[in-house]
């Protein structure tokens, strides 16, 4: 393994899959073989990693099946290599947002994105507390937005259960309707019977009327 500078970042490196496509490093050492077999045991899913081998650390950052890895010193600590991969991240989706790395070889972007990872590297070796202090701050930027976005959430799912009591509301007046609708045939339904009845008794008692009075009028007569 190589000797790098106290706190220092000694190699990085983005892969698609377990395929390299852009690296750089200014030492010597087996830290690249050691890479390239973490990158055959990360597991699946977007996630961050560290694994430590004399007394070095391996960083991933895996997200949308890339992986970032920067390799570095344990007296670096954490925060200053991730913050490096979340900087490599976002400079690496900015610059291949049109889909090359999707189709690039191993080591075909070393040429164009290894500067970068250079320059990166050295920025966060040579301003830590400023890297570690922009750490900070997008964590917190990071658990508000995390915060908006759950309070977001809430609302929705507030505003689809009130949807779904207006559903309920609206289906209930309609049942509502339809019940006085059917109350209104039946009384109407009713009232025709009734009356029907009525008219029936009416005629009965008519004729029997007329009977006697044709019976009486039929006796008068004799």
């Amino acid at each position: 393994m190589a000797q790098a500078a106290e706190g220092g970042l000694i190699y990085g490196m983005v892969a698609r899959g377990t395929v390299v496509v852009a690296e750089h490093t200014s030492y010597t050492g087996n830290f690249r073989d050691i890479a390239a077999q973490c990158l055959h045991r990360l597991p699946a899913g977007n996630n961050r990693f560290t694994y430590t081998c004399d007394n070095h650390t391996f960083n991933f950052l895996v997200t949308d099946g890339y992986a970032y890895c920067v390799v570095a010193t344990e007296s670096a600590g954490r925060q200053i290599p991730m913050a490096f991969l979340e900087m490599i991240k976002e400079d690496f989706n900015k610059r291949y947002a049109g889909g090359k790395a999707a189709t690039a070889t191993a080591n075909s972007l070393s040429r164009d994105f290894g500067p970068r990872l250079r320059d990166q590297m050295q920025y966060c070796t040579d301003h830590p507390e400023e890297v570690s202090r922009l750490s900070k701050v997008k964590a917190q930027v990071d658990q508000v937005k995390g915060i908006m976005m759950e309070n977001i959430d809430k609302v929705i799912d507030r505003g689809e259960q009130i949807d779904g009591l207006v559903t309920r509301t609206e289906q209930l007046h309609d049942q509502a309707a339809d019940f006085r609708q059917q109350g209104a045939r039946v009384r109407r339904k009713m009232w025709y019977q009734n009356m029907k009845m009525k008219l029936i008794v009416l005629g009965i008692v008519v004729a029997l009327i007329l009977i006697i009075i044709l019976s009486v009028c039929h006796g008068i007569c004799k």
